[in-house]
Order: C-alpha cells, then sequence, then structure tokens
C-alpha cells in the first residue's frame, strides 16, 4: 500500500516537474508580449496571435523549423527580395533549449530523489512531450506554421537530455550503485590501456572546447560592452516603445550562446556568415547589408589587426587539457607510452571537433528570406578545423609532461659537468664537498 501511494505520488510530482518547465519556456516571451498586447495594443487584438507567437519563438528556440508567410503589403514594405514567398526558419534560439536543459537537470535531480527514477523519468518525458505536441498545434496558423514532428520530438530530446544529466549527477552525489551495471561491467572487463586512453581522449576533447567556449563568452561580452554605443544607436533607429525595448532585448539574449558558439567558430578559423556572400573570419571580414538587430551591432565590420592571433585559441587550450588528462593517463599506462599517447591525440582531436562542429551546425541555419537564408557558421568547416588544431594541442600537451623531465635532467647533468671541470676554487660548494 505504502509503496502504490509512493509511485502515485512520484507519477504526479513528475508530471508537474515536466509542465513546470514548459510553462517556464513558453512564458518567458509571452509575458512581454502579452504587456505588449495590453499596453500598444488596448487588449484590441486578438490575444492568441501573441501566443501563436511566444509559442513559436519557444519552438524555434529548441531548433524547430516554422515556415512564415507574409502577406503581400507586408512582403512589398520590406524591399527584400523573396519576401513574398514562404520563408522557412531553420536557426535556433539556443537560449531556450539552455534554458530546458538546465531545468531538467534540476528536474531529473529531484525526481531521482523520490527512489523510483525510471519511473519518474518515464512520466516526466511523456507529459513534457504531450504538452510540447498540444502547444504545436495551438500555434499552427497559415501565417507561421511549426513542423508538427519536430515540436514534438525536438523540445522532449532536448529535456531528455536535462533529464539524464539530473538523474546521474544525483547518483552521483548519493553515493548510490548507478543503474548501468551492465556498461559498466563492460567498461570494467576491457583492457586498461584502451579504456585508459578512450577516457582521457573524451575529457581532454571537453575540456579543449570548453576552454574554447570559456574565452568566446568573454570576448563576446567584451565586444558588447565596448560596442554599447553602436547596439544603443541601433536600439533608438527601430523606434521601438519602451515595452517594445524590453521583448526585443528578450528575444536578443536568446541568441546569446549562438554568439558565443560563433565566437568560438571565429577563433577556430572558419569563422561565420550573416548571410550568403558576406564572411566574418580570423583571415578577413566581408559583410553585405546587415539587419537594424542591436546585438549585431557588436560583429566587428572590418579586418582586425593581428586577428590571426586568435587562432591560438583552440591551441592553447587543447595544450591545456592535454597537459591536464596526462598524468591520470600515465599512470594507467604500462611500457610503450608514446602509441597511447598519440592515439589519445588523434581521438581527443576528434571528438572535440565533432562537438564544436555540432554546436556550430545547432547554431546555424534560416535566418529570413532572400541572403538571410544563409547566417551561422559552416559545421564541416568548422569541426574539421578545430579537430585538426584540438589533435596538434592536445598532443603537444600529452608530450610536455614527458619532455619537460628529460630537459630538466639534461640541463642537470650538463651543470654537474661543467662543475667538474671548473677549478675547484670555483666549484660549487655541493661538489667541493
Amino acid at each position: 500500500m505504502v509503496r502504490a501511494m509512493t509511485r502515485r505520488i512520484t507519477i504526479l510530482f513528475s508530471a508537474f516537474e515536466a509542465v513546470l518547465v514548459v510553462a517556464i519556456g513558453v512564458a518567458i516571451p509571452l509575458v512581454p508580449m502579452t504587456i505588449v498586447w495590453a499596453a500598444q495594443f488596448g487588449f484590441a487584438a486578438d490575444w492568441l496571435i501573441f501566443w501563436r507567437g511566444a509559442v513559436d519563438i519557444w519552438l524555434i528556440g529548441h531548433g524547430v523549423d516554422v515556415t512564415f508567410t507574409l502577406d503581400p503589403l507586408t512582403a512589398a514594405g520590406l524591399g527584400i527580395p523573396g519576401a513574398e514567398q514562404p520563408v522557412l526558419i531553420t536557426i535556433a534560439a539556443l537560449g531556450f533549449a539552455l534554458l530546458t536543459i538546465l531545468l531538467g537537470v534540476r528536474a531529473g535531480t529531484r525526481i531521482a530523489e523520490t527512489g523510483h527514477r525510471g519511473l519518474g523519468a518515464l512520466t516526466a518525458l511523456a507529459v513534457f512531450g504531450f504538452l510540447s505536441f498540444l502547444f504545436t498545434v495551438s500555434a499552427l496558423d497559415p501565417a507561421a506554421r511549426p513542423s508538427l514532428w519536430q515540436g514534438t520530438l525536438f523540445p522532449t530530446l532536448v529535456f531528455v537530455l536535462g533529464i539524464l544529466l539530473g538523474v546521474l549527477r544525483a547518483e552521483r552525489d548519493s553515493g548510490d550503485e548507478p543503474r548501468s551495471t551492465r556498461l559498466r561491467q563492460w567498461i570494467a572487463d576491457a583492457d586498461a590501456r584502451p579504456r585508459a586512453m578512450v577516457f582521457a581522449a573524451l575529457r581532454a576533447g571537453t575540456a579543449a572546447v570548453a576552454i574554447t567556449m570559456i574565452v568566446s563568452s568573454v570576448v563576446v561580452a567584451v565586444l558588447i560592452v565596448g560596442r554599447f554605443a553602436e547596439l544603443i544607436r541601433l536600439y533608438e533607429s527601430l523606434h521601438t516603445e519602451f515595452v517594445g525595448g524590453i521583448a526585443l532585448t528578450a528575444g536578443q539574449l536568446a541568441f546569446v550562446p549562438n554568439l558565443v558558439i560563433w565566437a568560438a567558430s571565429w577563433f577556430a578559423g572558419p569563422g561565420f556568415a550573416i548571410g550568403a556572400g558576406s564572411h566574418v573570419s580570423p583571415l578577413g571580414t566581408a559583410l553585405g547589408p546587415m539587419p537594424a538587430i542591436p546585438m549585431l551591432g557588436a560583429v566587428p565590420s572590418g579586418d582586425l589587426g593581428f586577428g590571426y592571433l586568435g587562432l591560438l585559441v583552440p591551441i592553447v587550450a587543447g595544450f591545456l587539457a592535454g597537459a591536464a588528462v596526462r598524468p591520470g593517463l600515465v599512470r594507467q599506462l604500462e611500457n610503450r607510452r608514446w602509441p597511447w599517447l598519440i592515439g589519445t591525440a588523434v581521438l581527443g582531436g576528434a571528438f572535440g571537433g565533432l562537438l564544436l562542429g555540432l554546436l556550430a551546425a545547432a547554431s546555424a541555419g534560416s535566418a529570413g528570406p532572400g541572403r538571410f537564408a544563409d547566417v551561422g557558421p559552416d559545421p564541416l568547416a568548422v569541426g574539421l578545423a578545430a579537430g585538426l588544431e584540438f589533435f596538434v594541442a592536445i598532443g603537444l600537451g600529452l608530450a610536455s609532461g614527458s619532455l619537460a623531465p628529460r630537459f630538466g635532467e639534461r640541463l642537470s647533468r650538463r651543470a654537474d659537468d661543467a662543475g667538474r671541470d671548473a677549478p675547484a676554487e670555483k666549484r660549487p660548494s655541493s661538489i667541493r664537498r
């Protein structure tokens, strides 16, 4: 009886967690849009228009494709070639996906504390997927039509990642035996050296990407602060009211993770594009007509002096990652370390390149009609360039730990030889004794 009651409570609690995550995600664009509806339209317009707009923004934030069709008058007023045709928006405002992951981690941690992790996780995912389906259906409209299957699947997959990370974190913090015993037993039965190489490569590749992203975040923040006057000028040119400015700012904040990934792609070398025919990279910048989006005012408009030095960021990141994983890797290796160290560098570079390439793919897509159908970095170019840079840098980091002691031994040996050859009165005191 008690067990059945506990299971019911777990189901209700998990369902509530899923509802809360969806509600918070949709409320972020819905609240300012509702204020605009009340303040600027005087409650006269149909509120469902703003509801559908908020849901569309939430879906776009999870990578869902939305097809917009403008009426002829609005399309003609934009003056953009192709605006009268249906426009497919595929770029994701990754701030919403990041929020869903963070809330999913919180939900997964709380569900794991109930003692029915599997039941709670499945309940939360089922409720989240059902709500995603309902919200997508409610947003279907001839003017803006999201993909129904993507609207159901993509946000749920993002939530799955958060739930999984939350459950794993709860298992680690509680000290309980993880449920994936078969996988762990298979890993434990594997040869120690290949296992150590693979784990070190995964850690090195992840660390290299993480360090690059941290540097990119700092650079984006510095650019926004440094070009604040340009951002204010763009705000003023749009002539938005106070409430409209808040809504515009909230929408731009959702694209901040995209800007950070674009900066990382810039450091990797290939850079990114803001429209077909444009490119922003360390080796040069060529921008065509830019949309009047204030956040884009932080993008440098000209070539940067010594911009090629930005290529050192992934190199330094990979070197630090390789040097960090080397001590633990060497302790698990026996003789003939060099083949395993080289294999670690290759796998670490490949994994880091794959990870950064996937991030670049998530941050790119179509953002409008005409030339703005191509916005963001090229995932393949970013992945290949970053993989090569991480491979070289991780290899140098792994080699530095073995070369430094040998170099120190040679210096010490040469000092001893010089001391012995010197006259007795000029020898170091330790040698004279």
